[in-house]
């Protein structure tokens, strides 16, 4: 089952309003106090933000440009050789820089006319039903801040690279983002934590690791593949499984792994057909079918 809080460093705000990211032991900046110092930073903005403002803009580093261009520059390079059409095609006409870190307020600007997406910001982990029940709106919360520098192809939890990368390039694909916007539309219809999980579950193991079969070869077009130089040239290793929705929901795996299992489409139109589908049309009921099927 899938665990929101493993992924992301805990936030908290003291007594005196002061914000502080409480990283792990094994975190690489965890004994870099100038990049603990930047993560608090970044985070009290996020907390600062209120709908309707300007969205924060922060003043990356050089340090901080310097690992977005080498990511952006070998993740380029390993989409076109695993990534699949719609994912390209997508990719493509979002334009990120490579040269900069886009502001939220700029992947805003490029995402609304292709698929009507904003962003908005997080300061790390942000509720299971805020999060996905924002897609309803078209508005997915995104982290700003960048991995630590003496790691740039690695992070042990969403970042900025992640967030954009990642999922704007598949928010820039319509197809896609409706996918997105059915999970917010179900999110509305669920009023137990078993279902919001269930719910997680499957969109972990298709819009975030998802793959395809594609002119003779498998494909990604989940965000967490997308974003990930290590996992997108070993995913083609995984154990694959064709589209379930029961199996997708109730799996038990880790996160802090490669995933030795993914669950392959035939087709975007598969895609559509089952988990769109289903998304469309999940209710507690449902759920509560598949948690006590044999």
């Amino acid at each position: 089952m899938f665990s929101e809080g493993q992924l992301y460093s805990p936030v908290t705000t003291g007594d005196d309003g002061d914000v502080t990211v409480h990283l792990s032991d094994e975190h690489p900046g965890v004994h870099d106090p100038e990049y603990r110092q930047r993560r608090n930073a970044i985070a009290a903005l996020a907390l600062d933000y209120r709908a309707g403002e300007p969205l924060p803009r922060i003043d990356y580093t050089e340090s901080e440009q310097q690992v977005w261009r080498i990511v952006s520059a070998e993740l380029l390079r390993r989409h076109r050789e695993y990534a699949c059409a719609e994912v390209l095609a997508a990719e493509q006409r979002l334009g990120l820089p490579v040269d900069h870190i886009p502001q939220l307020a700029e992947v805003t600007a490029k995402l609304v006319p292709l698929s009507g997406f904003r962003y908005a910001p997080a300061a790390g982990l942000v509720p299971l039903r805020r999060f996905f029940g924002s897609f309803a709106d078209r508005t997915f919360h995104s982290t700003q801040y960048i991995r630590h520098h003496s790691a740039p192809l690695y992070t042990p939890e969403p970042d900025a690279i992640h967030e954009i990368i990642g999922h704007a390039n598949q928010l820039a694909s319509p197809r896609f983002a409706a996918v997105y916007a059915e999970v917010g539309a179900a999110v509305a219809r669920l009023e137990t934590e078993a279902a919001l999980k269930f719910l997680a579950d499957v969109f972990w193991f298709s819009m975030e690791f998802g793959v395809l079969r594609e002119a003779g070869e498998i494909r990604c077009y989940g965000a967490g593949l997308l974003s990930s130089f290590g996992e997108i040239a070993e995913f083609r290793d995984a154990n694959l499984r064709p589209l379930d929705i029961h199996e997708m929901g109730t799996a038990t795996y880790d996160i802090t792994h490669y995933q030795p299992t993914l669950y392959c489409a035939e087709s975007i139109s598969h895609i559509e057909d089952v988990i769109g589908e289903f998304f469309s049309t999940m209710t507690d009921d449902t759920v509560t079918a598949h948690l006590t099927a044999r």
